[in-house]
């Protein structure tokens, strides 16, 4: 089994999965583009860590290593070698293609190239490379060390092997895998979220109930853990507007078109627990 991972964005979800990857017995390659971002990525790892340490649910020897397994740099040459690459920037198709027509020309024959991303088809992405059968949806979810699931999505050319072998990386960091054989945009998991999150926004944006009452329906009457404006809140309204946005262009869909609340929201800066105000004060 391949055991060198490079992962592309050092932010919340990049760090995270160096953290499950590192922790695991991989060792990783973190890129960004900046010092100062890999400076927060690295910083939330420790800290995590150290949490995890301090709650007896990992050795503090264990998190020492896992941490030693980690090499940040801005340097998009760190990936030549991995095995694995995983991409996890902004969901923006041009900023993926241009990371991505790099790595294709960068990294060795037979690695995998695998995006993180929630919405946009893995097939857009990987067509700008020259190896779309080793390219592969690995969508992790937020936060990463404690989320146990990761949907992989299947390309229109994407091999079997390249799956396989996508299975393989996500299982030994500890996730259970769910696999989208059509490569639609927002695949299963985010198309459930927008569709749900997108609605209740709707009825909070005409007034039929508060957004508390909203989420407590669907906590106390469907067995959700969290309601869908609060997890908007939590996953940033920003990126789930982005995301509705997404899958509302491919599939022209009504019901992944987002209501103009939510887009002045994000144009004020409401975006959830990160602005300190979103469908919640925080």
């Amino acid at each position: 089994m391949a055991r060198k991972l490079a992962v592309i964005g050092a932010g919340l979800m990049g760090s995270g999965i160096a953290q499950v990857a590192a922790q695991a017995g991989w060792d990783v390659v973190l890129r960004d583009v900046t010092d100062e971002a890999l400076r927060r990525g690295t910083d939330g790892i420790r800290a995590s860590y150290d949490k995890f340490v301090a709650k007896g649910k990992l050795d503090a020897d264990d998190a020492g290593a896992a941490l030693a397994r980690i090499t940040a740099t801005t340097d998009l040459d760190g990936a030549a070698d991995a095995d694995v690459v995983v991409e996890a920037v902004f969901e923006k198709l041009e900023v993926k293609h241009e990371i991505f027509r790099a790595l294709d020309k960068l990294v060795k024959d037979g690695a995998i190239l695998a995006s993180n991303t929630s919405a946009i088809p893995i097939t857009k992405i990987a067509a700008v490379t020259q190896r779309p059968e080793r390219v592969v949806g690995t969508h992790f979810f937020s936060p990463v060390p404690m989320m146990r699931l990761c949907e992989l999505v299947r390309g229109h050319k994407t091999s079997d092997e390249t799956l396989a072998t996508a299975r393989e990386f996500a299982e030994s960091t500890g996730k259970t895998c769910i696999v989208v054989n059509r490569d639609v945009a927002g695949f299963v998991t985010t198309r459930l979220i927008s569709a749900l999150v997108v609605e209740a926004a709707k009825l909070y944006e005409s007034g039929v109930a508060t957004a508390a009452d909203i989420d407590l329906a669907c906590q106390l009457g469907f067995g959700h853990a969290m309601g869908p404006l609060a997890t908007a809140d939590l996953t940033g309204v920003d990126i789930l507007l982005h995301a509705a946005d997404n899958i509302y262009t491919e599939s022209q869909d009504e019901k992944f078109a987002p209501p103009e609340l939510m887009r002045r929201m994000v144009d004020a800066g409401d975006i959830g627990r990160k602005s300190g105000q979103g469908f919640y004060k925080h």
